[in-house]
């Protein structure tokens, strides 16, 4: 039987908080005491045997017991804060990472310094939408823009929300254009309906199935002349299965507390800056109530588009955690896995609609110096745990070796006793006793500890 199995029979509740310093003083001692404990339990037991001294047997044995309980509580108290050691390593590195993704740690470039607008950035991104003309993104987006009165008299586009490339910001242009060219061209202009509703009215059709251009976005499209051509996406938010799982704790752009990727020995694979659906910022208005049961964009419309995508600094980095990659990656440098097994080789291709910028990057050089500083004190505890978790592991196998051979020796000292206890029955027979009792009294009990 092994030792954790032996240590559970007798197992008394911890005393918390027994700081490592003692653990190892008391593990040390019993571990140098060892000599001198099987010297003197051998002298006992043989005293024991030679002199009838029953109660000194039953004594050394009691106290081999409550050695091996004590030294068992030693086992338990190592285990119970090894594993809180490691439950606030884990905790405290997934903070690092979070504040890393969060402040654009992911960025291959340096910030940009100049103060760009966040209108002046929607602009830019409207301007790409209008460029395709034919488009149902482009006649939807030139009739809020340029007829906007007549807009306001459409029933159907309240629910409209808007075009996937303007309901999300990035603040990194690198990173802007790699999402872009993974959703594709048709998927950034494709129009999000909070309702089936909203998606019924942008498109009716006769008896035949065929399309009435007359009504509709297609309508819409005729009277400004802007006829649609060809198909165009819809993507319907109340039909959207939302994330289910948790948001990150304090975070106000309510990000998904997703898994991280963990290689074997616990830690986060090299390169890995956190996923996709997380690094999008979405504004106030869309992040907790777009939908009629109260989900936001971030948990509906850009889970469902990116869902567990990983972002990378490297193809490498990428390449080499190609097992911890379920749901398709990519990389700084260019590098796009679509799904598991699915690679996108060749050249990047430059889509001409991308999300806008995020507003107030005028700040954020002082708010990477505030947190790069609280990464780094982070990182300090973050090793100083480490250290305290090499540390007790050191002692638990100290406490271990000790629990074994005290053991072993409590085996042998058993075995001894019933070896004497052998020598008295027959010497009680020798005499014609009928019972031992008088000579020996209780023999040691089978403890249940072996």
């Amino acid at each position: 039987m092994d030792s954790s199995s032996d240590l559970q029979a007798h197992m008394i509740p911890a005393t918390p908080h027994l700081s490592a310093q003692t653990n190892a003083v008391l593990v040390d001692d019993s571990s140098a005491s060892m000599q001198v404990d099987q010297t003197e339990n051998s002298v006992v037991a043989r005293d024991g045997m030679q002199n009838g001294g029953t109660e000194l047997v039953i004594y050394n044995s009691k106290r081999l017991q409550d050695d091996l309980q004590m030294i068992g509580l030693k086992i338990k108290q190592h285990e119970d804060h090894i594993k809180l050691l490691k439950s606030q390593s884990l905790k405290l590195g997934d903070s690092i990472l979070d504040l890393q993704v969060n402040l654009g740690k992911y960025h291959s470039a340096k910030v940009d310094n100049e103060d760009h607008s966040n209108h002046q950035n929607e602009e830019e991104t409207t301007g790409q939408i209008l460029q395709h003309e034919k488009s149902a993104a482009g006649v939807l987006c030139q009739l809020k823009t340029r007829h906007c009165t007549q807009a306001s008299h459409l029933t159907f586009t309240k629910d409209v929300l808007g075009i996937v490339a303007s309901l999300g910001q990035l603040e990194d242009e690198n990173l802007s254009s790699l999402l872009s060219e993974y959703l594709g061209v048709d998927t950034m202009l494709a129009i999000v309906c909070k309702t089936f509703e909203c998606v019924k009215a942008l498109e009716t059709y006769d008896k035949e199935g065929h399309i009435i251009k007359s009504s509709g976005l297609h309508g819409l499209g005729a009277s400004i002349g802007r006829a649609i051509d060809g198909r165009f996406l819809v993507i319907c938010l109340e039909n959207l299965r939302p994330f289910a799982g948790e948001f990150v704790v304090d975070d106000p752009q309510r990000r998904l507390d997703l898994w991280k990727p963990r290689l074997p020995t616990g830690e986060c694979p090299p390169g890995f800056l956190g996923y996709a659906v997380n690094m999008i910022n979405i504004d106030s208005k869309n992040l907790f109530c777009a939908t009629a049961s109260g989900h936001g964009l971030r948990e509906t419309l850009f889970y469902n588009l990116f869902y567990r995508l990983q972002v990378y600094r490297t193809r490498a980095d990428m390449l080499l955690a190609l097992p911890l990659i379920s749901d398709g990656a990519i990389s700084l440098d260019g590098g796009i896995i679509r799904s598991s097994g699915v690679f996108s080789l060749g050249s990047r291709q430059d889509v001409d609609v991308r999300f806008p910028k995020s507003s107030g990057t005028s700040d954020m050089l002082a708010k990477y110096a505030a947190t790069e500083k609280q990464i780094q004190e982070m990182k300090f505890r973050l090793e100083t745990l480490q250290e305290d978790l090499k540390r007790e592991q050191a002692l638990l196998k100290n406490a271990k070796d000790t629990f074994e051979r005290k053991k072993q020796e409590f085996v042998k000292f058993l075995a001894d006793s019933s070896s004497f206890a052998i020598q008295v029955i027959v010497r009680c027979k020798q005499h014609g006793k009928s019972s031992p009792q008088d000579d020996f009294g209780n023999l040691p009990p089978k403890y249940e500890l072996l």
